[in-house]
């Protein structure tokens, strides 16, 4: 089934690309910097995001052959409009040296096991208790945001070598975070990835 775009959300994309030169990035690539983007009217994620599209292209065909999404916060879950996702924060406490955050991670890894795509686009606690664990991801978009343990959650994951997408910079956030896993739901799937 074809997404319907709407036309103010058309009329943005023209105005983004009217401003930015995209054209020279991979299709996926292009499809996650733009989305990131327009999620936050701020052209500078252009030179900020660090991803690959071989990266991408292995999560595309795991997402759509229907890998597990899991989020660290409710707010990336609102902003997934066509996917159901797990979110344990809810179930999660707090303890000596562990966050919630982080025990919400440790709790859906439970849940879900090997594979799944992770969306953390709030808590960098959640990122770091995400690189501790062994969890064989199909990709692992980071992008918390905050001044404390941002920027440094998102350097251990580029250090990591797990597929990912992340930023160099302290932003980031909720909608970035799901902006970058709608650009791969809405991609459609290629020949490719059907044989």
């Amino acid at each position: 089934m074809n997404r319907i775009v709407h036309p103010i959300e058309q009329e943005s994309f023209r105005r983004l690309r009217a401003r930015l030169d995209t054209s020279h990035f991979p299709p996926l690539t292009r499809a996650v910097v733009e989305r990131v983007i327009h999620s936050a009217a701020d052209l500078e994620y252009a030179s900020d995001l660090v991803l690959a599209e071989a990266d991408l292209a292995k999560a595309h065909a795991a997402l759509h052959a229907g890998a597990p999404v899991v989020v660290d916060v409710e707010m990336v879950a609102a902003g997934i409009t066509r996917r159901e996702t797990v979110c344990r924060l809810k179930d999660a406490r707090s303890g000596p040296g562990l966050t919630r955050s982080a025990h919400a991670i440790r709790l859906a890894y439970e849940e879900v096991g090997p594979g799944a795509l992770w969306v953390i686009g709030c808590a960098p606690t959640a990122l770091e208790e995400l690189l501790t664990l062994d969890a064989d991801p199909a990709l692992v978009i980071g992008l918390p945001v905050g001044f404390v343990g941002a920027a440094e959650s998102k350097a251990a994951l580029r250090e990591s070598g797990l597929p990912a997408v992340s930023n160099v910079s302290e932003k980031g956030g909720s909608a970035v975070a799901a902006a970058a896993l709608n650009a791969l739901l809405y991609q459609p799937i290629s020949p490719e990835e059907t044989l």
